[in-house]
Formats: C-alpha cells, structure tokens, sequence
C-alpha cells in the first residue's frame, strides 16, 4: 500500500487586496506557514510521497524568500516530493523553480512535455510535465500510455479536464481512460472535487488549502491518498485551512438587523472572513451598516455586509399620495416595475430610501 499527498494551488504571495493592509500581510505570512503544517503533518503519519500539482507561488516573479520558505518546509518532509509548475508559476530561466536551491528530496517537472521518473524503493513511476508559459494549449497526455511492467504508475498535471477552450493544460478523458494510470493528481480548479474514473484511472483535483476570497468558500486543504498493490486508488479530504471564507444570508423582515445576525451565526467564526448579505423588507431608512459593522466586527477576522433588503410594500404604497414624496415614489416604483436585474432593483431601492430622507432632512450616513 502506498500512501501519498495531493496538493495544489498554494497560490503564495497572494495580495489579499479585498483585505486591510494590516490583515493582508497576515494572511500572506499564514499561507507561507502552511507548507510546514504540511510538512508535520507529512512526517507524523510518515507518508513517503508527495505530488503538488502547480500553482504553488501565485506568480513566477513570487519573491526569494518565499520561494526559500517553500524549500525549507518540503525538505524538513520524510518524503520524496514531486512538482509540476502551473500556468501562475511557470517553469522557466528566471523563475523561483531555477534560481531557489532546491533540496534533494523535491524534483521539479521542467519540461513541457511528459517525463517519468522511478522510485524503486516505491515501486512507483511518477510522470509529470510543467507549464513554460503563461498558457499551454496543447494536451500533455495526448498519445501517452503507462507500461504494464508490475509499477504503480501515478500522473501529475496542472490543467482542466475536456474544457471549453484550450487554453490550461487541456486533457480529454478518454486521454485518461487510455492513460494506463492508476492515479492522476491534477491542479488549477480551486473548487475540492470527489474523486472521478475515466477507464480505471482515477483523478481529481483537491482545491486549495487556503482560500483566498469569496469565491474559495468553505474548508480548504489537501488529498491524502493510498494505492493499493493491485492499483486500487482511495481519497481522503485532509483539512488544513486556517481560515475559511463563508457567506452567510439572513432575512431580517420583521427582525432588527443585528439580533437577525446574531441568531444566524454558528457558534465560532473569529478565525473566518464572512460576508453577510441582508434579505427581506426592511422600512424606508433600510439597513444602518456601519453600526451593524461595529457591534459585529468582534466576532470575525474580516467582515463584509452587503444590504440587498427591500423597502416594505407599505412604504411603495405612499406613491399615491398627492405629494412630492407621492410624485418621487410614483417616478421609482415605475422603473422598479421596468428592471431586469436585480443589480437595477437594488439600486432604485437605493435611491428610494435616499431621496426620502432627503426629502424629510434625515441623515442615512
């Protein structure tokens, strides 16, 4: 049985730029620190493989002492380590894979094209290829088949599987089902998926281990995975994310907005960045953000509120009224009937709640 860890799109250097400059230098120092968890994690359990499927700097001008962190962090592991640069951090003279002395534990994939490389003491083949560009149109797995000499025979890849364009490391599945793989380890999808079969080579990606906004929701980490001797390939989801980003919807119809919250939120969050988006009716002020910010702060690492609440139906009603305020209402209420989107919508309600508080000196802040 042979055990190993699949893991990708480390993305280091990363700006964080949604966050303060303060909490963004944290961030980037914690996804540094991840490659050590990893390693710990790696030599506890003493798993003799590991393959990182690209993206692991978030660009190939990523700075020296990242790329130095890294190395120190896959040579502290008791483990052969394999790497197949992605279109983010691509091989190539200049890049952090050429000018960062490397430990001999770890081979880099340089070429652009398939090659293998044996560990006997594994009895397992490891056949990968790297990014030298930006992108890379051409499938590296076209016309490639695995030799049935006895070997554990495992694919590391950065790419997407049968995509609309060819533009990241295209590779088809009946390319897979004819690899004679037992396992392909593939990066560039940043969304965790269950492991797939194309003929009886099984693949997947394992997302990132840290998210880095709102569309990386959810528990991040890596694959730990086991092979059999007769080639049977099981997955294992290994949590490693120390934080995670979440979007959490509340209706505060009816409710005041902060208890609404309150009441909505799981029991820990102070380590994970929300964004939290307000639904429902609400009355012609609608949401007071910064104050809701401010009792609410406390509670994460980073929070986002986003008010897509409506004004009440009662309000709309005083359209009717033979006023400016009626005139003003009439005038919104009709293009609110008009909009297509609901971007179009959340902006008339705006300008709904703003103009009456105009109209009756009131301050929305």
């Amino acid at each position: 049985m042979l055990k190993f860890i699949h893991a990708a799109d480390f993305h280091l250097d990363s700006t964080f730029r949604a966050l303060t400059a303060r909490q963004a230098a944290g961030r980037r120092r914690e996804s540094r620190e991840l490659p050590f968890r990893l390693a710990n994690y790696v030599n506890q359990r003493g798993i003799p493989l590991v393959l990182l499927a690209g993206d692991l700097f978030e660009s190939r001008e990523a700075f020296r002492e990242t790329g130095e962190q890294l190395a120190a962090a896959l040579g502290q592991m008791e483990a052969r380590v394999f790497i197949a640069p992605g279109n983010h951090d691509w091989a190539g003279p200049g890049s952090v894979w050429e000018t960062v002395a490397w430990p001999e534990n770890v081979h880099i994939f340089r070429e652009n094209a398939l090659a293998a490389v044996e560990v006997p003491e594994l009895n397992v083949v490891i056949h990968g290829a790297a990014f030298t560009g930006p992108e890379q149109a051409a499938g590296q797995l076209t016309g490639f088949r695995a030799p049935e000499d006895g070997k554990l025979h495992i694919g590391l890849l950065h790419g997407e599987v049968d995509p609309a364009e060819d533009r990241y490391g295209p590779v088809r599945r009946q390319e897979i089902a004819q690899s004679g793989l037992h396992y392909l380890a593939l990066g560039h999808i940043h969304k965790r998926t269950v492991p797939q079969t194309a003929g009886r080579t099984v693949y997947a990606w394992p997302g990132c281990p840290e998210g880095r906004g709102f569309d990386e929701l959810g528990e991040k980490g890596v694959y730990q995975g086991a092979v059999s001797d007769d080639g049977n390939v099981s997955l294992e989801f290994v949590p490693l994310a120390r934080r995670r980003y979440e979007i959490l919807e509340v209706d505060v119809t009816g409710r005041e907005p902060l208890a609404a919250v309150e009441a909505a939120l799981p029991p820990e969050t102070a380590r994970d960045l929300y964004r939290v988006l307000l639904t429902g009716e609400t009355g012609e002020g609608g949401v007071d953000l910064n104050a809701l910010r401010e009792a609410l702060a406390h509670r994460f690492y980073a929070l986002e509120l986003r008010d897509h609440t409506r004004m009440a139906e009662d309000v709309w009603r005083r359209a009717e009224e033979d006023s400016l305020r009626g005139l003003f209402l009439q005038s919104l209420r009709r293009r609110l009937g008009e909009a297509k989107t609901d971007r179009e919508r959340e902006a008339i309600t705006r300008a709904a709640r703003f103009g009456l508080a105009a109209l009756d000196h009131r301050d929305l802040g």
